[in-house]
């Protein structure tokens, strides 16, 4: 499906200004271009464009509340000067899986002073040597490259997980009382046996 049909797909009868979040991963873009997005679509704030084919961002419309941009498995190489032009609100971009080899592509997103994380995996870029700290010192508002920051922190995007280990780990000393728990339980009931014992002992003694 072409991308522009696949927006007016996503548009549910709504009108383009009371969108938020729009995603058209795996549609066709036409000549590796945008289309379809207009500067109709004021709200939007997360926009989902992965392996459409792009290969230039040149008619990305102006989009002033965007926050989050996918672009991964594209073709893009450059052109991403128009991010800052388009999209100066940006705090998250991923780049990843695309053609973008020298410093100098993403030299361009200096202007995007809001971005915080960026993500370039499976880039040429990522194999220059000192990739990171070249990135960071490039664009110094960036706190997360590739979901980690400069001391090699993960991105808080990780929490969730972190949650679930936490709780894994809260678990374990509540286990431990539980056994405790049973095995004063097995004590008493031991105890118990051996009363009844001595019990049937005592009655056997009367008899005779």
């Amino acid at each position: 499906m072409d991308m522009k049909k696949r927006i007016s797909l996503e548009l549910r009868n709504r009108s383009p200004a009371e969108i938020a979040e729009l995603v058209v991963d795996n549609s066709r873009s036409a000549d590796g271009e945008v289309e379809g997005l207009t500067d109709e679509y004021t709200e939007l704030e997360f926009l989902s464009m992965v392996n459409v084919g792009l290969s230039s961002l040149a008619k990305l419309p102006s989009l002033p509340k965007l926050r989050k941009l996918e672009l991964s498995d594209n073709n893009l190489s450059g052109s991403l000067e128009t991010l800052s032009e388009k999209c100066p609100n940006l705090t998250y971009l991923n780049l990843s899986g695309n053609k973008i080899k020298e410093l100098s592509n993403v030299e361009a997103l200096q202007n995007l002073k809001s971005l915080q994380s960026l993500d370039l995996f499976n880039c040429e870029i990522t194999s220059l040597e000192d990739y990171r700290e070249s990135v960071f010192e490039l664009l110094p508002q960036v706190t997360y490259l590739d979901g980690f920051d400069q001391e090699d922190n993960e991105a808080p995007d990780s929490e969730a997980d972190d949650e679930d280990e936490d709780g894994e780990d809260g678990a374990g000393p509540t286990g431990d009382y539980d056994e405790e728990d049973d095995e004063e339980e097995d004590e008493d009931g031991s105890e118990g046996g051996e009363v009844g014992l001595s019990f049937q002992v005592n009655r056997g003694d009367q008899r005779n």
